[in-house]
């Protein structure tokens, strides 16, 4: 069974922020940017269960971009709730997740 994806709104922010930062840097690079997030997002549908990091949270790096998505999931329900979208660089205990 597939898991349904939330992402909260702090999460939704760090994708916005992270496409707008990379359209200026060039054309084209955000949606490029967005495309990778999309496409790991939904591979958490199918395979949500990775280790746990740090306070039941869960990460997934992307490949191309120095980026790292932050979620939960609730297994009884079946939901993937996105907590973050965060460069690597960043430190995870400035979140407040």
């Amino acid at each position: 069974m597939k898991y349904k994806i939330k992402i909260e709104p702090e999460a939704q922010i760090d994708i916005q922020d992270s496409i707008n930062w990379y359209n200026e840097q060039q054309k084209g690079l955000g949606k490029r940017f967005y495309k990778e997030v999309k496409e790991y997002l939904n591979s958490l549908k199918t395979n949500p269960l990775y280790a746990v990091k740090y306070d039941n949270i869960r990460c997934l790096p992307l490949k191309i971009f120095p980026f790292t998505i932050h979620f939960s999931v609730n297994e009884d329900d079946k939901i993937i709730i996105v907590r973050a979208v965060f460069q690597t660089s960043q430190n995870p205990d400035n979140l407040d997740l």
